[in-house]
């Protein structure tokens, strides 16, 4: 699979379309329609596509997707994991985070949870290279900013 670098460099693009869609659930009804009909790019093509892509994943699972238009009415896309946050929220049973982070704690994830996000995330092409230790630091920083403890065992 080519890096988003790679593809850009290629042909001459049109547009660079960044969307979060459902995972298994794109439809050429918003917000993808509109957003790649106004480029004139084939909706059921990448619809099919991008099902097949994230059909391991649960439904309603928000992906990131870049898709690159091209000149000549054609597209390329790569398919992100869900953020960091939206894996953090569903660890900790929350729906929202804490409105005072660092004074009020919305809930806690233990350190197997951050390591379980960290393999995760690693598969995403800008995180492949990085040590998964460096991962988990930046998800237990991400973690403090939402509210959330970090614990090394449920009591």
């Amino acid at each position: 699979m080519a890096t988003l670098k790679e593809i850009l460099t290629r042909r001459p693009v049109a547009a660079t379309i960044r969307l979060t869609v459902p995972a298994g659930g794109a439809r050429p009804a918003p917000p993808v329609g509109p957003a790649l009909g106004q480029y004139r790019l084939n909706l059921m093509a990448f619809c099919k596509d991008f099902n097949a892509r994230t059909q391991k994943y649960k439904p309603d699972t928000p992906m990131a997707v870049t898709i690159a238009a091209f000149k000549d009415n054609t597209f390329e896309f790569v398919v992100k994991s869900p953020s960091v946050s939206w894996y953090l929220k569903k660890a900790a049973g929350v729906h929202s985070c804490s409105s005072r982070p660092g004074h009020a704690v919305a809930s806690t994830v233990t350190l197997k949870h951050v390591y379980e996000i960290a393999k995760v995330k690693q598969s995403d092409p800008f995180c492949e290279y990085m040590p998964l230790e460096s991962i988990c630091k930046s998800i237990i920083g991400t973690a403090n900013t939402m509210g959330i403890k970090v614990v090394k065992d449920l009591d």
